[in-house]
């Protein structure tokens, strides 16, 4: 089993449920963490053994660009698109995290969401 992790990808998106969050926008942060069946790039050196984890990038911020209510959402429609686009992925988890939810007077780091999920599980109940 092989191991890859996108850490801390920075965006500015449209999320949120109150009208000025998707006026407006704000600073996202976003994380993956992708298991493979195979760790064959280990041995062969090829590209094609693996994801290709600057495509990863892309198709999290092509996801991050489309507006959702709910970080939620957003988890789950990255999810999709990873396994989706990657055979080789078995296992995927993604935090996004709003990095100045609009909760007056609240003193935190972020809001997340966490949306971890097997390719089974994802297949049986995560559809989008």
């Amino acid at each position: 089993m092989l191991t890859i992790r996108l850490r801390k990808m920075q965006f500015f998106a449209h999320h949120g449920v109150f009208d000025f969050e998707r006026t407006n926008g704000g600073m996202f942060t976003v994380s993956v963490v992708m298991q493979l069946n195979s760790a064959a790039a280990c041995c062969s050196d090829r590209l094609e053994d693996t994801v290709n984890y600057a495509k990863v990038y892309d198709l999290v911020k092509t996801e991050m660009e489309q507006p959702s209510n709910l970080i939620e959402h957003v988890a789950g429609r990255i999810v999709q698109t990873l396994f989706r686009e990657f055979p080789l992925i078995s296992r995927c988890r993604v935090r996004v995290r709003k990095n100045h939810p609009p909760i007056e007077g609240a003193q935190m780091a972020g809001a997340e969401a966490e949306l971890e999920a097997s390719r089974e599980d994802f297949d049986r109940n995560f559809r989008l």
